[in-house]
């Protein structure tokens, strides 16, 4: 994995700068298999299949506390706005964070998320 790579990936997240399936590209392309986005500790961790890992910081000033209660619809809400509309991964953040979501692992090759 080259973390100077990832990491400009990661910028590329938090700026919007390159389309989501760019980055996801680039990511598998620098051996990047899994992330885990980490609302509490404001923080990305990539990791490869053989054990490397990288991180990089959720650098938005702006979130939301997450919220003490799960609102399941309004994740949904915030999910389909990202995979219907483009919505920024800043909107879907605070979205995700304001609905109870303290993070999650997109797991890239297998195509599904926890």
């Amino acid at each position: 994995m080259d973390a100077n790579l990832i990491l400009k990936a990661a910028a590329a997240t938090l700026t919007g700068s390159l389309p989501f399936p760019e980055i996801v590209s680039s990511l598998l392309d620098n051996g990047v298999e899994t992330y885990h986005v980490d609302y509490a500790s404001r923080t990305f961790t990539f990791y490869s299949p053989t054990g490397g890992v990288a991180h990089a910081p959720l650098a938005f000033e702006d979130l939301p506390a997450i919220a003490g209660d799960f609102d399941r619809p309004a994740l949904q809400a915030a999910i389909l706005d990202s995979q219907q509309h483009g919505q920024t991964f800043r909107a879907f953040s605070k979205r995700a964070m304001a609905a109870g979501v303290q993070g999650y692992v997109a797991f890239l090759r297998g195509q599904r998320v926890t």
